[in-house]
């Protein structure tokens, strides 16, 4: 296979799409838990990660394929987030659903990061009144989740806005590429202010972790280095040094580099890069395991789809920028080892997490938060890179 051309890239999306061919409920929004040959196996529970997630995945389809059927599905998506998830008295968005009820209140920064990210898709595609709905979760995030003292946002939430203890990076690595997306389809300079706060701010703190970003904090925003510790079910906060997250940060500086130069955007991509590659690398099994501690020693020697992911795209970026065939052999590296274990050839999409010898665990391919969209906006981002053929 040619990793690189434009044409892979963009097949590679469609055979992801057609896997979900079947994901609208007539009755609202979308199906959330699919078995590996596309059998949805829970129709009844919905997840605000999913549910905007679906929302990037037509938009973005919309924009790359030019089917109405994906701006009807995008639209289909908004209308059940504006009147299912979104609680009209808080403003507050519920995070999980069950038969079009909220059962679970809780307001997550996380999950108000990607209804920002589905209201920007929405704009792109020509939802103009999108253009109000960024603004206003901006303004609920920044009512009750943002830290002005310290320039990170706080992470959880009751239903009535009490805020919890838990300080975490993962809401606002999410919240910063929500910013992005909504500067790109506004303009707006408040959201590049904020993306460019929230990058500095949660990545300076990894000079001290040798180029490396913790996940969990006190309140004090000090490092919580038991939290979760032996806990590996929490999929939104896992313990340990992620090479996914480290990864993922890289990207979204190379991104915001785009539209605010900085040196450090660059050395700071870099070394999150490199670190992860050196320690998450698997050397004898291939692929990207789950985690490691502070010293580089294995934590969790899983394979997780979206760590694939994310070091594709990073790994193009840096590629492109730099001139260096270093990292476009990354990227070969990491598509072979994709391509031969996480990639269903049969059904389409990818496998959510494989053991350490890559061997499925479940025939449970795409559950609550999949949605293969990591895979898709990655396909999407190095085409930003990718030469036209």
């Amino acid at each position: 296979m040619n990793f690189r051309s434009r044409s892979f890239l963009l097949s590679h999306v469609q055979r992801t799409l057609d896997f979900y061919d079947k994901s609208v409920d007539p009755k609202g929004g979308f199906y959330h838990f699919y078995k590996d040959d596309g059998t949805v196996y829970d129709p009844h529970t919905r997840h605000l990660v999913s549910s905007t997630r679906f929302i990037f995945n037509y938009a973005m389809a919309y924009v790359h394929f030019g089917k109405n059927d994906y701006l009807e599905r995008t639209r289909h998506g908004i209308d059940y987030i504006r009147n299912v998830h979104r609680n009209p008295q808080t403003g507050g968005y519920g995070w999980i659903i069950y038969d079009g009820k909220i059962v679970d209140d809780t307001n997550h920064c996380y999950g108000l990061a990607f209804v920002m990210l589905a209201y920007a898709c929405a704009l792109r595609v020509g939802i103009e009144q999108a253009r109000e709905w960024i603004r206003e979760i901006y303004d609920l995030m920044e009512e009750h989740f943002w830290l002005k003292e310290k320039g990170l946002y706080a992470n959880e939430a009751t239903g009535n806005w009490q805020l919890k203890d838990y300080r975490g990076q993962n809401d606002n690595m999410h919240a910063c590429e929500a910013m992005l997306a909504a500067y790109e389809v506004t303009n707006d300079e408040i959201y590049l202010e904020r993306a460019k706060t929230l990058a500095k701010i949660m990545t300076e703190s990894s000079k001290e972790l040798h180029y490396q970003i913790w996940e969990h904090y006190h309140v004090d925003w000090t490092p919580d280095f038991e939290y979760n510790k032996g806990i590996r079910t929490n999929i939104f906060r896992p313990w340990g040094i992620q090479p996914g997250h480290q990864v993922e940060w890289a990207k979204l500086l190379l991104i915001l580099d785009r539209y605010d130069p900085q040196p450090w955007h660059l050395e700071r991509a870099i070394r999150f890069f490199d670190r992860s590659m050196k320690y998450g690398w698997d050397e004898k099994k291939g692929g990207i395991i789950y985690g490691y501690d502070l010293e580089g020693n294995l934590y969790d020697g899983d394979k997780y789809f979206w760590v694939q992911a994310e070091s594709l795209a990073t790994a193009a970026l840096l590629g492109h920028r730099l001139k260096d065939e270093k990292y476009w052999q990354w990227y070969d590296k990491i598509w072979d080892y994709s391509w031969k274990y996480f990639v269903d050839h049969k059904y389409g999409a990818w496998y959510r997490i494989l053991t350490p010898t890559n061997e499925k665990y479940s025939d449970e391919k795409s559950p609550a938060g999949k949605t293969d969209y990591h895979t898709m906006s990655v396909c999407y981002e190095i085409l930003n890179v990718i030469d036209k053929e």
